[in-house]
């Protein structure tokens, strides 16, 4: 190839001009499928000749050629803009690429080449690149610093490579042989660095940094034996040490703070912060090590007594030096620090260490870190609204000391309540209690909305938590200041939430009046502040929403324009829990209501789908960094939601729902046609909810079923869970428009056999796609003859070998059975046709005689019916295959028979509603199912932080905690994972355990939400027809089959026709032809 034309199309990706741009990218696609390009590709990118910005473009695209297609095979074809890399091509990838680095003068070239090596390393290290640990090891005892720097970086890239595969069993023979090589190279750099460098050369802190990073790149699952002797961790040890004690020059520092945050000192003394915190976290802390990791308890007993009391030694001083103002820390460091000192507080030997420093550390370090400083100052003033999108997100947020600083004081109050707790209460008292400024009072009542859910349930705190609003909250309603009203807002929000008790209903009401009146406080953090507050109070006391009910239009106008103003998606929480609230009051403007949403979510999406970039080659973007419009498209959830809610509220009301969807159903268009991905799954709950709720599909719906074909079979193929419902309630209630519209039933045909036969596509695709299926042959009975053979030829291509789960295998089964019931004769001659007549009846008869039988209500109904239709078939027409064990389908019928009235009872009971209440079981199944999504987010929220206090035992013994719980819960799953995965494939079912999950998840799925044609079927009175058909008809058959029933089955027998005449007497039976 060319090299020449080859950079000057990579230079011409830069041009301004975007037809230019265009045509060169095309070219780069039609060049990438020739033999030599990335070979073209690494001259490129290590000549002189060629401008950096091309040789920097020709790495990008070098990096996301390798990570999306160094895997395929190269003796096959291209998959799609997939072109694999031909063997001439990765050889010269191996010989080239370390010598590449070596040479870069460029660090973003750097890290590029870096990712392109992870890849190559992913797939051929070791087998394929045997030599290349040994090049690692030269590099690394050179005396070139760049070699060394090389050595380093390719150690890195092995290290991650293999560092999150749970059976890696060459990562400790590499750690074994590399180790010791580089914790020296560390140490030296520390204490004289080799010529020509020196302490403050920039070399230092990147080769420290490496090397930190590739330690603690190998914890992720496993700590090796070397790395657990006493000859590697002690002088790992001391380089951790040294690293985190190092006092940095100011001059070698930037002086901008977040320039600072990202120089490579800060960058090394992070990874040494974060590597000791993971060594105790995941191995070094005996009582908080998980049982499957029980393996480390020796080394967890050294680390605990020997490091542990170290660590906190080291941070303690440099948390004095810094809250003295004589050193800076990173904010990353600050968090990595508090995580620490959190998981510090657990273990009874770290707690004697930390007892007696915690009132300090709490007084000195954590309320700053909550008071109200220059920064909040500064984003308050010129941005209210990342004042409040950040205040509501720091606590949360990995890498804010905020956030760590305030888990260790809800972990001291938890964890150690009976030492802490009122400590630090005390605390927060002298604050309020002085002259303090309104600065440190904010401060102070940040600590107060975070202990919250603490002192609403502390024995002794619970009873003066309203006395202490009244004394230090309510004032603070009118402060001067608006962060103070903001505050204040939020403490009564947090109490409120966890059940604050109010003795005086006076208190209640003041505080009522004065968050209805911070509802019209001129700044905005105020008034998002107070409509939470107020949403708190209207959940927990009646007598609130009472009060707010005449004001209720105001107060949704008030959380709409707020809504359209800050894109929060707490507001559409709180604008779900109104219209939850309120829903009869809103009715008469639920469609002027739900219009204004869908104005408000269309621009969201609209501004969404704006801010992404246009679609660009990989020449010159990295696709994985793009993170614009995240929040807009949270907020886009949260509208779509607060929509499902008012239409959900509104089931009875079919008048209101049909104008809601004309109203609705053009932003459902609008997000399908434009691709938005992860808005799918919450417009087709809106899609489900309308058709389902209205039980008819109206013209301006239609475009939506077209437009779910369209995306399935183009960019949302497994979107088909998330489409199913929808596409039931088109099929279901649109049955007269799919018999009129050929066109429509082949879509929902080819959604069925293309969810079966894609390679893409897993077994919980084709679950889905067989139950559109089932929509099919029962809604369209005498409709789609011509497809039958496509549904008899898809299922039974998946009945051989048989599917992996039971889930699929009984969903593959009932399309099958539905075809039989839809028409038992032509069912068979395609059967016959295939030669699997008699294979299919032993798969469907195994089952049914199986001692779990058919898991669900619909699939034994299901198999009833479609027996019966077989029992009254021609006895000519029955198969030659199937005409010896024919008597003996019988004796299948009843079994299922008798297991009817439990499965129903099940049914009911898992339902809680009584057996034999009449009235639309699905309707029902659906609104519970409704009600319980609905107020998942408000469960979590109660749930927030509100475990039990640690009033009892020990006040210093080793603390077992829920998060504990949650270690040693997932510690377990992923043994039992790695013991599944070590152990050989027998070709055996699934464990009875898995069996038993998959029965519930397809009983709740389709049980709960799926209604059919033939739920008003009687199978007794069915049965009973089928019965005496089969003895006109065929009466040997009859004769055969009933003589060689057990005694218990001819009791069954008796039963269902007994059970079948009383119904008939009564005319209860539905009048639907079985």
């Amino acid at each position: 190839m060319d090299i020449q034309t080859l950079s000057n199309l990579f230079a011409t990706t830069y041009n301004p001009d975007p037809n230019v741009r265009k045509a060169a990218e095309l070219d780069i696609r039609r060049a990438a499928r020739q033999e030599g390009m990335i070979a073209a590709l690494m001259q490129i990118v290590g000549s002189d000749g060629v401008d950096l910005a091309t040789r920097q473009a020709c790495s990008v695209y070098l990096k996301n050629r390798l990570r999306r297609s160094y895997f395929l095979d190269p003796s096959k074809a291209a998959v799609g803009d997939q072109f694999p890399v031909f063997p001439s091509d990765r050889q010269a990838l191996k010989s080239g690429i370390i010598p590449l680095l070596i040479s870069s003068p460029s660090r973003p070239i750097k890290v590029q080449l870096s990712n392109a090596l992870r890849s190559i390393i992913s797939h051929d290290f070791p087998s394929q690149w045997p030599n290349l640990l040994d090049d690692t090891k030269r590099l690394l005892n050179s005396s070139e610093i760049r070699e060394v720097e090389t050595g380093l970086t390719v150690l890195l890239e092995i290290v991650k490579a293999f560092r999150y595969r749970q059976l890696d069993r060459l990562t400790p023979q590499i750690v074994e042989q590399t180790f010791p090589t580089i914790v020296n190279i560390g140490t030296q750099l520390l204490q004289s660095p080799p010529t020509p460098l020196t302490p403050q050369s920039p070399e230092v802190p990147h080769l420290l940094h490496l090397i930190l990073k590739i330690y603690k790149s190998t914890l992720v699952n496993n700590l090796s034996q070397h790395q657990q002797t006493a000859e590697s961790i002690v002088p790992w040890g001391r380089l951790f040490f040294a690293v985190v004690n190092l006092p940095i020059s100011p001059d070698a520092l930037p002086q901008d703070e977040t320039e600072r945050e990202r120089s490579e000192w800060w960058k090394a003394k992070k990874w040494a912060y974060g590597t000791l915190d993971r060594l105790f976290h995941r191995f070094g802390s005996p009582s908080q090590l998980p049982s499957p990791l029980k393996e480390y308890m020796p080394f967890a007993e050294h680390f605990v007594t020997t490091f542990a009391p170290e660590i906190i030694k080291t941070y303690l001083h440099q948390l004095d030096l810094y809250t003295s103002g004589q050193v800076w820390l990173s904010r990353k460091c600050q968090y990595l620090i508090f995580q620490f000192l959190t998981e510090c507080v657990k273990p009874k030997s770290t707690w004697a260490l930390l007892k007696d420093h915690f009132e300090r550390l709490v007084s000195s370090y954590v309320f700053p870190q909550l008071s109200f400083n220059e920064t909040r100052q500064e984003n308050w003033e010129n941005d209210p609204i990342d004042f409040v999108r950040t205040a509501m997100d720091e606590c949360e947020d990995y890498s804010s000391p905020v956030s760590s600083a305030s888990g260790f004081m809800m972990s001291l109050a938890r964890n150690r309540t009976k030492t802490t707790f009122l400590p630090i209460l005390g605390f927060i008292n002298s604050v309020l209690g002085s002259n303090a400024s309104p600065s440190q009072r904010y401060g102070a009542l940040s600590m107060t909305s975070l202990l919250a859910p603490c002192m609403v349930r502390h024995p002794t705190v619970k009873p003066a938590l309203e006395t202490f609003l009244m004394t230090h909250i309510l004032h603070e309603f009118s402060a001067p200041e608006g962060y103070m009203r903001y505050i204040a807002c939020q403490v009564l929000a947090s109490v409120s939430k966890f059940d604050l008790e109010w003795t005086n209903e006076n208190n209640l009401s003041q505080h009522f009046h004065a968050v209805v009146k911070a509802l019209d406080d001129p700044e905005l953090p105020v008034r998002v502040a107070a409509v939470e507050a107020l949403t708190a109070l209207i959940i927990r006391h009646a007598s609130v929403k009472s009060a707010v009910t005449p004001m209720i239009g105001k107060v949704v106008q008030d959380i709409l324009k707020l809504s359209d103003d800050t894109d929060l998606d707490l507001l559409n929480n709180v604008m779900e829990t109104m219209v939850k609230h309120y829903s009869a009051e809103l009715l008469p403007v639920a469609a002027q209501l739900t219009a204004r949403l869908c104005e408000l979510y269309l621009r969201l999406v609209k501004e969404t789908i704006a801010s992404q970039p246009d679609e660009e080659d990989d020449t010159t973007y990295d696709t994985s960094l793009n993170d614009l419009g995240d929040d807009k498209t949270y907020a886009a959830m949260g509208m779509s939601k607060t929509i499902l809610t008012i239409v959900s509220s509104l089931d009875t009301s079919t008048d209101i729902l049909a104008q809601l969807q004309e109203i609705i159903a053009p932003i459902i268009i609008y997000t399908l046609d434009n691709l938005a991905l992860d808005l799918l799954s919450n417009v087709y709950d809106l899609a489900d909810s309308l058709t389902f709720s209205l039980r008819r599909i109206s013209p301006c719906m239609w475009p939506i079923y077209e437009l779910t074909y369209k995306l399935f079979k183009s960019d949302a193929v497994d979107f088909l869970e998330e489409m199913l419902p929808c596409l039931d309630n088109f099929i279901s209630y649109g049955k007269d428009v799919f018999i009129q519209r050929p066109d429509y039933r082949a879509m929902a045909v080819d959604i069925y056999t293309t969810a079966m036969n894609s390679e893409h596509l897993g077994e919980n695709d084709r679950v889905n796609g067989s139950k559109v299926a089932e929509s099919l042959l029962l809604n369209l009975r005498g409709h789609i003859d011509d497809a039958l053979p496509s549904f008899v030829s898809a299922a039974l291509k998946c009945l051989d070998p048989p599917p992996e789960t039971r889930a699929l295998k009984i969903a593959n089964l009932n399309v099958l059975v539905n075809a039989m019931l839809y028409n038992p004769g032509a069912t068979l001659q395609v059967l016959e046709a295939q030669g699997a007549t008699r294979r299919f009846f032993e798969v469907w008869f195994n089952v049914i005689n199986s001692e779990a039988g058919l898991p669900r209500v619909h699939s034994k109904r299901l198999s009833i019916l479609a027996i019966c239709e077989l029992l009254e078939m021609d006895p000519t027409r029955v198969p030659l295959s199937l005409q010896e064990g024919w008597s003996g389908i019988v004796a299948g019928v009843l079994k299922i028979i008798r297991e009817l009235p439990g499965a129903i009872e099940g049914k009911f009971v898992m339902k809680n509603v009584t057996p034999g209440c009449h009235g639309d079981v699905g309707a029902v199944a659906r609104k519970t199912l409704f009600e319980k999504h609905a107020h998942e987010d408000d469960d979590e929220e109660e749930e927030y932080g509100v475990d039990d206090l640690n009033l009892e035992g020990d006040a210093d013994a080793d603390v077992w905690d829920a998060d504990s719980e949650y270690l040693e819960f997932l510690a377990k799953e992923g043994a039992r994972l790695r013991e599944k995965a070590e152990q050989p494939q027998t070709g055996c079912d699934e464990d009875d355990e898995d069996d038993e999950d998959d029965e519930y998840e397809e009983w709740a799925e389709e049980e709960l939400g799926f209604i059919s044609p033939i739920d008003n079927v009687d199978p007794y009175v069915c049965f009973k027809h089928a019965l005496t058909a089969f003895q006109m008809k065929n009466s040997p058959g009859y004769q055969a089959s009933t003589t060689s029933l057990s005694v218990d089955m001819q009791a069954v027998l008796m039963d269902a026709m007994s059970i079948a005449e009383n119904r008939e007497k009564s005319g209860a039976q539905a009048q639907i032809k079985c």
